[in-house]
């Protein structure tokens, strides 16, 4: 019964409710799962869809992310409220788009996007042998305008543009790019100009961000060792594919300097962020999960000590993202949704 008037609850889009199901005598909030401790007053921003990467503005005040539902096809760029409301879109509303990120001022965003090659979606990879990432070439990064107006192209070059973003003080764009060949991590400046390559070695590297300070960068790759793993990894990368089955955390230098590893799971673990006191990383991995279909939060210094689990739900939570205060989280999760499947925005109070 308490399951359905939760649910009835989130129909009418009453999520900041207080109950105890699913939790023990303590009363937590009702998208809490026990043992979050660091998270407390969770609420969710999206209703329902397949909705990600939601990342703030500067100001703090808006959140750009990418969504997927009703008759859209594939992933669209949004932006909205901090509580969740005014939801607009701004991307061209065609092709696919990926990986949004705001601009100082926050009168300018970027985010990557296929439509310069059509309008329809690209067709999804090949999983016949099994799962796998598609890293389009026909992905570029674009700047517009807040509101979605004045396209302008960043990447020119023949490959795979994208998983851009901006180091917070607001120098640099970091961005993952084909055009080498390897997936490596590229910076430019905010205008695209001076694009210059951060990474060398073979493997996938991705999703990177910079520390508050714009001194750090955090990022996920790959790292290929046995002779079985190079022969998989380079004929995925011949039809721009990857296999994300092993993702590690690392950290380097803003300028590509000092790589070191954080994390040895042999695991999936990706979508790192550093917290604002640049000594300890945010991030999701299975690493816990024993059919790898579970993916939770996760801290860690940047050593690669003190490693503790952040979230508890049996699903999917990921791309994390502090305030600049530390004091709250952005993340998406599975965590009671209206529909397998869908994924969802939330933000909660961090507790250190």
């Amino acid at each position: 019964m308490k399951k359905i008037l939760f649910l009835l609850y989130l129909s009418f889009g009453l999520t900041n409710v207080t109950d105890t199901y699913g939790q023990d005598s303590d009363a937590l909030d009702t998208l809490q799962f026990k043992g979050e401790k660091h998270l407390t007053n969770i609420k969710m921003l999206t209703p329902a869809g397949e909705n990600a990467e939601a990342y703030l503005s500067f100001d703090e005040q808006k959140l750009i992310y990418q969504s997927t539902f009703d008759d859209l096809k594939c992933d669209q760029i949004f932006t909205m409220n901090i509580d969740g409301s005014d939801k607009k879109l701004v991307s061209t509303g065609f092709g696919r788009t990926t990986c949004a990120y705001f601009l100082p001022g926050d009168s300018t965003i970027l985010y990557a996007s296929t439509h310069l090659a059509g309008d329809e979606c690209p067709p999804p990879p090949d999983r016949s042998n099994g799962y796998v990432w598609k890293l389009y070439d026909l992905f570029d990064i674009f700047l517009v305008n807040a509101d979605g107006s004045n396209v302008r192209r960043l990447t020119d070059v023949y490959g795979y543009d994208a998983e851009a973003t901006v180091s917070p003080i607001g120098n640099k764009i970091i961005f993952t790019s084909t055009r080498d060949a390897d997936p490596e991590l590229y910076v430019m400046n905010l205008d695209g100009s001076d694009q210059i390559r951060l990474t060398y070695e073979k493997g996938y590297d991705g999703g990177a961000f910079f520390s508050r300070d714009g001194k750090k960068i955090c990022f996920r790759a790959s790292r290929p060792k046995t002779e079985k793993e190079f022969a998989d990894y380079e004929e995925l990368a011949k039809v721009g594919m990857f296999r994300p089955t092993t993702l590690e955390i690392y950290i380097m230098d803003a300028n590509g300097d000092n790589i070191q590893q954080v994390t040895n799971a042999g695991k999936a673990s990706f979508a790192p962020f550093f917290h604002p006191d640049g000594n300890r990383i945010i991030f999701s991995s299975n690493m816990n999960s024993q059919n790898g279909r579970n993916f939770d939060l996760f801290i860690v210094n940047t050593d690669g000590t003190g490693l503790e689990q952040v979230t508890f739900n049996e699903t999917f939570d990921g791309f994390p993202m502090f305030t600049s205060d530390g004091k709250k989280l952005v993340f998406a999760s599975n965590r009671f949704n209206l529909k397998q499947g869908d994924t969802n925005i939330f933000i909660a109070d961090w507790i250190d």
